[in-house]
């Protein structure tokens, strides 16, 4: 009981924070206020008074509502299956898949390049090599969920955002792959041995059975929605199937010999959402039921991952100084690997110049990868965590400003969008209903 009421003032706390950015002329995202109430209310700030209700106390307390973010993160991956419609994927399948594939690579090269230089100037004592290569392979992964939530407060539209969604789904396809080659190189300089079935095998593994769950789960969804004849029923078979699916991807199957079947619950529910939304006659009022649906989920989920970046990474000097360079390096590996793919696939120059700024977030799924790095051995694993989470801190409070920013300067974000038009809308149907009370 006491979790709930956290978790519900955790909530409550998210959705002042906004009335106190919009009070104070603050043009953020409401991802940015979200953040920093959690921020607020985790264990490092309020949580650290052990007042019970005004915050979490303990990382342990909010481990046991990680449910609700992994849901959320679900909800997500699902939500961005919807960009995934053949006839939007006629027209930009082929320039996101080249983008997504060359960003993410330029990406881990440039920050590899960097941190083994780094590494050679500061000594293997400050930066082993193994963890400049397993930063340089985290470096891959982009954050969907901060990205999605800005293009859907402010409604932007166009072509960079047509190409954004797309790219940042297939992120994590091609982010695991690299994380993991990169990362089975690391482990052979800590072990001496190079293994070809974690490196090679697992990766290709998850991938293909991530797909195949999602397909599968897509179209029994397809085909029972058809039994129901109420929107409000086949919204709720949605849900149950989106967390049914969730679940079933949190599982693991030996094959023996070192391989393994695994899930990413990203790709499961993004490929759930794409089957769904191009065979499900009802997907466009059940999609759009469902983002109402899941609004205060996506702010618990952010007020929640808020509550989890750790604060004590800025006690060590060293890792500052990485993280700093860590996250320059990635933001240039983004943004040059994005401008040289669109220029390659003859994208316009608007596109060009903003599409690799809107690729900056960083957040769950590198997350996850830091909970795999921890195999390198406490003392490596610590350091890629307390880097990573330094990293993560600066770029769930700057990125989606980043992201608003770039799609304004695109045009894709029209003046008054978001609240103000909300309240506009509002103000509309308070008129007509005012009126129509009088004429009664």
């Amino acid at each position: 009981m006491r979790l709930l009421l956290e978790t519900a003032l955790a909530l409550f706390a998210g959705l002042m924070m906004t009335r106190v950015f919009k009070y104070l002329k603050l043009n953020f995202p409401d991802v940015t206020a979200f953040l920093i109430a959690g921020v607020l209310v985790g264990p490092f700030m309020l949580g650290k008074l052990g007042i019970h209700g005004i915050g979490f106390n303990s990382m342990e307390d909010l481990e046991s509502v990680s449910a609700l973010s992994n849901v959320a993160l679900g909800f997500i991956a699902f939500d961005i299956g919807n960009e995934f419609r053949l006839a939007q994927l006629k027209e930009t399948g082929k320039t996101a898949t080249v983008i997504g594939v060359i960003q993410a690579l330029m990406a881990t090269l440039l920050v590899d390049a960097v941190l083994i230089l780094l590494h050679f100037v500061l000594g293997p004592e400050v930066l082993p090599l193994p963890v400049a290569i397993t930063l340089g392979a985290i470096a891959s992964a982009t954050a969907p969920a901060a990205t999605l939530m800005v293009v859907r407060q402010y409604k932007a539209k166009g072509p960079v955002t047509d190409l954004l969604l797309p790219i940042v789904a297939l992120d994590d396809a091609v982010g695991l792959v690299v994380f993991s080659v990169s990362f089975g190189v690391a482990q052979a300089m800590v072990g001496g041995t190079l293994d070809v079935v974690s490196v090679i095998v697992n990766p290709l593994l998850e991938i293909v059975f991530s797909l195949i769950l999602g397909a599968i789960m897509g179209a029994l969804l397809t085909v029972l929605e058809k039994i129901f004849f109420s929107n409000s029923n086949r919204l709720s078979l949605t849900i149950s199937f989106v967390i049914m699916t969730i679940a079933m991807a949190s599982r693991e199957f030996e094959l023996g010999g070192g391989a393994r079947i695994g899930f990413s619950s990203l790709l499961v529910c993004m490929m759930l959402g794409t089957v769904f939304c191009n065979f499900s006659e009802y997907s466009v009022d059940i999609m759009n039921r469902s983002s109402k649906w899941t609004a205060p989920l996506y702010a618990l989920f952010f007020v929640l991952s808020g509550a989890e970046l750790d604060l004590s990474v800025f006690r060590y000097p060293a890792i500052i100084l990485i993280g700093i360079v860590y996250i320059l390096v990635r933001c240039i590996g983004k943004y040059s690997g994005a401008r040289l793919s669109s220029s390659l696939m003859h994208c316009s120059e608007t596109v060009r110049k903003y599409l690799g700024i809107t690729l900056f977030p960083q957040a769950g799924v590198a997350l996850g990868m830091v909970v795999t790095a921890q195999a390198l051995g406490a003392e490596m694993g610590s350091m890629v965590r307390n880097i990573i989470l330094f990293s993560v801190l600066v770029y769930e409070l700057v990125g989606p400003q980043l992201t608003r920013m770039a799609l304004t300067s695109a045009g894709e974000i029209k003046a008054g969008a978001g609240e103000a038009a909300n309240r506009a809308r509002f103000e509309k149907k308070d008129k007509i209903s005012s009126t129509r009370t009088k004429t009664a």
